[in-house]
């Protein structure tokens, strides 16, 4: 195998655990794929793919950063969530990862809850704490899929057109 397979191989590979990680929130999704497509454009000598795409897909990497921390936190805020709950909902979607898909959806909401309970021991409001940081999560991921689908389709076209 030369060099330039290695390096499509290794950039193909980032990307696709970039797109898990737009899901699982221990991995940094898009940052990922943007690594991976940097690698393919470099590795093919940035004739397919130019600095003008690069900077595009740099920005979609950006707002991707920019929706992970805002979607969450706004949810939670507004059902009125401490900084307990915040931190719950945090733990609850790492602890999520080691049991599977069940986890990665429960875990947050979890946390969220039980942080909320510990702050201010008082059930209904921990539970709309709760749904409102999964909520969040939630469409921070599909409004990060989105991102990610447009990035592929982007590469794509600057890759083939």
């Amino acid at each position: 195998m030369d060099l330039q397979a290695l390096y499509y191989t290794l950039a193909l590979l980032l990307v696709l655990v970039g797109i898990a990680g737009v899901v699982l929130p221990a991995l940094p999704g898009l940052p990922l794929v943007f690594g991976g497509m940097l690698l393919a454009a470099w590795a093919g000598g940035f004739e397919r793919i130019g600095v003008a795409t690069l900077v595009l897909l740099g920005l979609l990497t950006l707002l991707s950063i920019a929706v992970d921390f805002l979607a969450s936190a706004v949810g939670a805020r507004r059902a009125g969530a401490s900084r307990l709950a915040v931190l719950g909902a945090v733990a609850g979607s790492i602890v999520g990862l080691f049991f599977g898909l069940p986890g990665l959806l429960a875990g947050p909401f979890v946390g969220a809850l039980a942080g909320e309970w510990l702050q201010v021991r008082r059930l209904g409001q921990a539970a709309r704490v709760g749904v409102a940081t999964w909520i969040g999560l939630l469409l921070g991921s599909a409004l990060k899929l989105g991102l990610a689908f447009a990035m592929l389709g982007l590469f794509a076209f600057a890759w083939f057109f």
